[in-house]
Parts: C-alpha cells; sequence; structure tokens
C-alpha cells in the first residue's frame, strides 16, 4: 500500500479528509497528520510516506517550505497541495518545486481519491521503471566487472595517463580522485575445494567483503584466480593507515566465521599520487606472493617485510632452515600460481631464504638444480616433452652469480605456467561446451545465472565468468541475453503468440523487463520489430 500523510491546519477539514475516504479499501494506508508543517517534518522524515497532502497556507511552515524542504530530503515522495487561494504566483512556485498536483478547496473525498489514483499509477510505473533499470544493472554486473578489471591493470601498468584514467573511472561511475592511496591484494582458498572449484562458503564471503565496500574510501576490484583488488582513498597518509587497519579488521571479523577458509592479504606501500599506485601495487605483490610460502592466514604488509630484510647479516648456509627450501612451495605455485607473479614469488621465495643465500655457490647451484627437477617432474605430470625445457648448465652463465640464477628460476617458471595454461584450455572448451549446451537446453528458466551455472560444472563463478570470455571472446551474460533475444526473435516473425507469453518462453517472467531489455538490445520494441519497423 502507498503510505499517506496529511498536513492541515483547519481541524474540520483534516477530520473530514481522513476520516471520509476508506483508505485501507482503496489501497492507501494513512500513516500520519499535522496541523502545520513544522511539525510534519520530522513526522515525515521518519514515516517517509509515498505521498503528501499539505495545505498551502499554515502557521509555522506553509506548505511551499515543507515542500521544498520534503523535495530535497524525500525526493521520491509526492505532493498534493490543497489551496483555497487561487494566486498564480502560489500554482507557479509549486509548479517549479515539482509538486505533482496542485488543488483547488474545498474537494470532496471522490475527487482526492481520482487525483490520488492518477497520482499512484505514476507512482508505480516509476518504481517499474527503477525496478527494471536496477534489475538490467544487476544483470549485467558481469560486463562492469569487466571493465573494472581493465582499469584496474590501466591503474597499476602505468600505461595511461592521469586523465585517461579518472575519464575510464568516470564511465563506470568511480571517483578516483583523492590525496592518499593504497592497495590491498586479498585471496581467500576454501581448504574443502580445489581453486577453481564452487564453493558456496566463498560465494557468501565474496558478498560480504563487497558490502564493505563504500565507493568513496574502498573501492573492490576483482581479480579471478587472483582474488581482489582493494583501492584505499584518504586526505592523508594518517587518515590512510588508519583505514587500512580498520579495514582490514573488519575483513579478519569476516574470516572468522569461515574456519575451513584460508585467506592471505598482500599490503603496499601508501602513495600521494595516482599515477604511482604501480609502485604500491609493486609492494602489495611482494607480499601477496607470500601466500606460496606459508601455511597459515595473514594480511602482511610489505612495509613491515622491507623493514625486516634490511636487519638481515650474511649468509650462513647453517641458518638456512630445511623447511624453508621445501619443494612443495614451488609445488604449490606451479598449480596456482600466475604468470605475472612468477617474478614476485621467486623474489620472495629467496628473501624468505635470506637475501645473501644466491651468493653461495654451492647453495646457488644447489637450489637452482632442484628447481629445475621439480618443474621437470610438473611438466611430465601434464604428459608434456620436458626435452625444451632449458637445463642449468645449457648457458655458462646460469650458475656463475645470483641475478642469473634468478633470471633463470624465473625463465623455467614462466615455461612451466605457460605449458600448463595451454593444457587447461583444451579442458576449458568442454566446460564452455557445456555451459553452452545447458543454455540451449534452460534458457527459458529465469532462475539460470551464473552461479547455477558455476554450480553446475562445479566451478568458482570468477573462474567460470574468465574462461567463458576467454573461449568465447563475451562475457557469459551477454551470451545469455542475445540468445534469448534471438529466440525472442524468432518467435516475434514466426509465431503469432502475444509478446508476454514470448517474454516467458525466453526465461523474463515480467513482460515490461522483457521489453525494456528487447529495446535496450535491439534498437526496438518487439511491436516494432514484429512490424518490420524501426
Amino acid at each position: 500500500m502507498l503510505k499517506v500523510f496529511l498536513v492541515e491546519d483547519e481541524f474540520v477539514i483534516r477530520e473530514g479528509i481522513k476520516n471520509n475516504i476508506d483508505w485501507k479499501a482503496h489501497g492507501y494506508e494513512f500513516c500520519g497528520e499535522a496541523g502545520d508543517g513544522e511539525l510534519a517534518y520530522p513526522m515525515i522524515q521518519k514515516l517517509r510516506p509515498d505521498i503528501v497532502i499539505t495545505d498551502i497556507r499554515m502557521p509555522f511552515m506553509d506548505g511551499l517550505e515543507l515542500s521544498r524542504l520534503i523535495r530535497k530530503e524525500l525526493p521520491d515522495t509526492e505532493i498534493i497541495i490543497l489551496s483555497g487561494y487561487q494566486e498564480f504566483e502560489y500554482a507557479k512556485e509549486a509548479i517549479k518545486l515539482g509538486v505533482a498536483q496542485y488543488l483547488s478547496k474545498p474537494i470532496n473525498g471522490e475527487e482526492l481519491l481520482a487525483e490520488l489514483d492518477e497520482l499512484s499509477a505514476k507512482i508505480e510505473e516509476k518504481r517499474r521503471a527503477i525496478q527494471i533499470r536496477e534489475r538490467y544493472l544487476q544483470e549485467m554486473e558481469e560486463n562492469n566487472l569487466r571493465e573494472r578489471k581493465k582499469l584496474f591493470q590501466e591503474l597499476v601498468t602505468g600505461e595511461s595517463t592521469v586523465a585517461e584514467l579518472l575519464e575510464s573511472a568516470e564511465i563506470l561511475g568511480i571517483d578516483l580522485s583523492a590525496p592518499w592511496y593504497n592497495i590491498i591484494l586479498f585471496k581467500t582458498q576454501s581448504l574443502r575445494h580445489a581453486q577453481d572449484e564452487y564453493s558456496g562458503s566463498l560465494i557468501r564471503i565474496e558478498q560480504e567483503l563487497r558490502g564493505l565496500e563504500d565507493g568513496r574510501t574502498v573501492i573492490t576490484f576483482d581479480r579471478n584466480l587472483e582474488g581482489k583488488a582493494f583501492l584505499l582513498k584518504a586526505d592523508s597518509e594518517e587518515q590512510l593507515l588508519l583505514l587500512q587497519q580498520e579495514y582490514i579488521e573488519k575483513i579478519k571479523d569476516i574470516m572468522e566465521g569461515y574456519e575451513h577458509v584460508r585467506y592471505f592479504g598482500g599490503i603496499g606501500k601508501p602513495v600521494n599520487r595516482l599515477r604511482e599506485l604501480p609502485t604500491s601495487f609493486e609492494q602489495a605483490s611482494h607480499a601477496f606472493a607470500h601466500r606460496y610460502l606459508v601455511q597459515d592466514s595473514r594480511i602482511l604488509d610489505s612495509g613491515h617485510m622491507t623493514e625486516e630484510a634490511q636487519k638481515e647479516d650474511n649468509f650462513d648456509i647453517k641458518e638456512v632452515n630445511p623447511k624453508q627450501i621445501d619443494r612443495t612451495r614451488i609445488q604449490e605455485f606451479l598449480k596456482q600460481g600466475d604468470r605475472e607473479e612468477v617474478v614476485y614469488f621467486v623474489e620472495e621465495f629467496f628473501r624468505d631464504l635470506s637475501n645473501k643465500a644466491l651468493q653461495s655457490n654451492i647453495f646457488r647451484q644447489y637450489i637452482t638444480m632442484d628447481v629445475y627437477f621439480c618443474v621437470a617432474d610438473f611438466l611430465e605430470s601434464l604428459q608434456t616433452d620436458t626435452q625444451e625445457l632449458e637445463t642449468p648448465n645449457q648457458d655458462e652463465k646460469t650458475l656463475q652469480d645470483s641475478d642469473s640464477a634468478i633470471h633463470y628460476i624465473t625463465r623455467i617458471l614462466q615455461k612451466a605456467l605457460a605449458v600448463r595454461d595451454k593444457a587447461a584450455s583444451s579442458r576449458y572448451d568442454d566446460v564452455v561446451e557445456q555451459v553452452m549446451k545447458y543454455i540451449d537446453e534452460n534458457y527459458a528458466d529465469e532462475e539460470l545465472s551464473l552461479n547455477l551455472l558455476a554450480s553446475h560444472v562445479n566451478f568458482s563463478p570468477n573462474h567460470l565468468s574468465m574462461i567463458f570470455s576467454q573461449q568465447t571472446g563475451q562475457s557469459f551474460i551477454k551470451y545469455l541475453t542475445d540468445y534469448r533475444m534471438n529466440k525472442a526473435k524468432e518467435l516475434l516473425r514466426c509465431t503469432g503468440k502475444r509478446s508476454s507469453l514470448i517474454s516467458q518462453e525466453v526465461g523474463y517472467k515480467d513482460p515490461h523487463y522483457f521489453s525494456y531489455l528487447f529495446k535496450k538490445t535491439q534498437g526496438m520494441t518487439p511491436t516494432q520489430y514484429r512490424g518490420g519497423t524501426s
């Protein structure tokens, strides 16, 4: 029911309007009344009525002043002004304020109801339009996430100018302007599922994390299998560090509810220019790469890591803990790492041992050969020929100094991940084929969604979205929408079925939303398409 609030200083008229109309029977809730605008305004703020009926001339605060306040605070509330005065200036001012109706007193119940019903229809139409647009934006969120990923890449690579970054962000409704910035990279992993498998817990965590984003001080970017990136903004470095601490505590509070989920975060370096974000990202990436080197959940600050590294003394091989050179760390990275992370992982792997570790010839040879055999084993597990894998002794300089050894290890890890991704591509073809077949058989189901399909093929939604886009060149939601629209066009041209029935047959129970989406994607209404006009 639409809520109606009445403001009238004449008691008899107010009682007459209130009592002579059966509000509930006509679909309205009479939610409150007041004798003047000053008394009415705080009540209206609290009750948030859909329609306010107010006299124009009242003591303390008149109807026009009240209307100004309502327009500012509650722009969706419609206003009907009642007036016993016919002065043109009042009507002109009411029109300026966007008052829905300007009615002359006296007015009987039937006349007022007729005006209310007309206004009610307009409110419902406006609400439906808002709901349709919100649903469209929600369904197209996958496309928006892709554009946000692209923006994040531009932010952290430094390949775009500040003006270009601000323009791209504005298109997405993101305000990037701030004196100080920092980046936090974050990832969750269910201990009950493989990295790319569907997990209801991870979906709930993602929803809770999204609830922390306010769009003003914290902006979230999706990074597919690499998790998420949080861009923090503040007016000063002190405020930024405080915001960072508070935000991390909120993340930890969320994660406490999921004992079977491991999480890891890497905090970057605060910077005070947008074009310096690549520096913050690089520092965060170094900290983030430590998730392959430790088993527990934590959020690591790159600033603290740098301080620890500066305290190291000369390397002594006796100080090396054998667990630190456990090849399972390399194996874990080969299974789950990303090619863009190789440099950070290698640097952090050796930093975790000691900055001086590779200065020992014996240790350098040992660790380099061990990585080689680890990569060779991994490639054999993929049933890949290891003959092309570069061996440490192919280049006599490989083992001569630490930089050469690091470059060699980086190269063979990147080679292994490239082979792994290529091998996975054929598997992804099968998954995408399953998805397309499922859409073909179930496109009429309005509940069909990325999450539902992810559950069907046992993939995480983010991973499925990524591989679907890679394999088809378009997002899942665009593919589904285009598929449904093509089916709708076929039915419009080849049958005499009503548009509302066709809407249901292609997966849209709401015919209004179907018409909106059809015009949005095809540039014309279903009726125009059927008639062959544009």
